[in-house]
């Protein structure tokens, strides 16, 4: 029976960059993942480009950590944006920085992330097994291997980094927690994170397909009167409410959710203020005069918006713009820059980019991403209770524990 130095339950981001720490001190590793699963979300982050982490400092990633952002403290000091950048640019990938602080390959291939950190752990001397891990092997408190579906591998130290349950085609299916229970680790209940927003309003099922660039969205809690999130930037609607970059970023400010507690607050014309837009209603209403106001907007909102801001202005649509009020001008000005979009929920878990909960931070020590309950065990990566904002800052986490996991299990 071979026994390995350890054994990495998962090959994600998390899950492979700990095997390279291991693999290059010389130990023997096996990395266990579901058959053609290794590196499968790390190729579709970014939307397939990889965002492979945030040009930053440490503690501006911490920033961005809504939830337990000081466990995060010293994987962070070992392993900063700047440190992960190095890494692949020795590798030989170069890299790119974009709008606010996003790192890319140069080659915009998420492709070239994931095989270069595939062949470099293999490189390293870790055995990448095609397996499904289904029960932690323990021994007098210690973890002392894995049984998988197929094989039972033993270890001194055991390392969980199976991700969340978001998109379970990339081998996310919720393995590690299941793991983690079997050691006696709580769970912190999982909910979805960087995921698209349900709403019954009807208008968004009647936009279906529009995308919207270079709009405001305020997302605003209705009970406190707060505002959770403010960006600029791109959206989109869908059947069945509203995707896209800037959403996706507002669902992780968004806790407690619960139907018509928040709504989304959109202004379609961010650029002018509420004076100019008055102005350039007026200026169109004018040129249009003797035609219908349902016909006047083909220069100021895209053909699927037109309806729905008609309808509810609430004026007839065949009333003639030279018949607009001044008083129903001025409405419309605030109709477009406030149009309010009611959120009625979440998308399922297994459509969100990522899974925020997982295993409790109290019970791992942050300064080794050991165990607390069970002697050689380590977590790294999603399957901690620990999530950020969009902007690499998810992977940095993936990157910063795995990497303190491998060289604490090394030793």
């Amino acid at each position: 029976m071979r026994r390995f130095d350890a054994v990495i339950a998962g090959a994600g981001a998390a899950g492979m960059f700990c095997a390279v720490q291991l693999g290059w001190r010389g130990k023997s590793v096996a990395v266990i993942e579901h058959s053609g699963c290794q590196g499968r979300k790390l190729m579709i982050t970014g939307k397939g480009r990889c965002n492979v982490t945030n040009n930053c400092t440490a503690d501006t990633v911490m920033k961005n950590i809504p939830r337990n952002s000081k466990f995060m403290y010293s994987a962070l000091s070992r392993f900063a944006p700047e440190d992960v950048m190095s890494f692949f640019e020795c590798l030989g990938v170069e890299l790119k920085t974009e709008r606010g602080n996003r790192v890319f390959p140069q080659s915009d291939k998420a492709v070239d992330v994931v095989d270069t950190l595939y062949n470099y752990v293999k490189n390293c001397g870790c055995k990448i097994v095609e397996d499904t891990a289904e029960e932690l092997l323990l021994e007098n408190g210690e973890a002392v291997g894995v049984k998988c579906k197929n094989k039972t591998y033993y270890a001194d130290s055991v390392i969980i980094c199976c991700g969340g349950k978001s998109y379970p085609l990339t081998g996310s299916t919720g393995d590690g927690y299941t793991l983690a229970k079997q050691a006696g680790h709580t769970i912190v209940p999982l909910k979805p994170s960087l995921v698209p927003l349900e709403s019954k309003n009807l208008d968004c099922k009647s936009m279906q397909g529009l995308a919207l660039k270079n709009v405001g969205l305020k997302i605003v809690d209705t009970q406190s009167g707060k505002t959770v999130y403010d960006d600029f930037g791109e959206m989109l609607f869908t059947h069945f409410g509203m995707s896209g970059p800037m959403v996706l970023s507002a669902s992780s400010h968004i806790r407690d959710i619960s139907d018509g507690r928040y709504n989304a607050v959109i202004d379609i014309k961010p650029a002018l203020s509420y004076e100019q837009l008055e102005k350039r209603l007026q200026r169109d209403f004018d040129e249009n005069h003797n035609k219908d106001v349902s016909n006047s907007f083909t220069k100021l909102l895209p053909k699927k918006l037109v309806v729905p801001v008609l309808k509810r202005w609430g004026i007839p649509f065949d009333k003639k713009c030279n018949s607009v009020t001044k008083e129903e001008r001025r409405t419309l000005c605030e109709l477009l820059k406030a149009f309010t979009v009611e959120i009625s929920g979440f998308r399922p878990i297994e459509e969100a980019i990522i899974t925020s909960g997982g295993v409790k931070t109290t019970e791992i020590n942050p300064k080794t991403m050991e165990s607390r309950l069970v002697k050689g065990l380590f977590f790294a990566g999603e399957v901690i209770d620990c999530d950020a904002y969009t902007g690499g800052f998810n992977l940095q986490i993936a990157w910063s524990t795995g990497n303190l996991a491998g060289e604490s299990a090394a030793y």
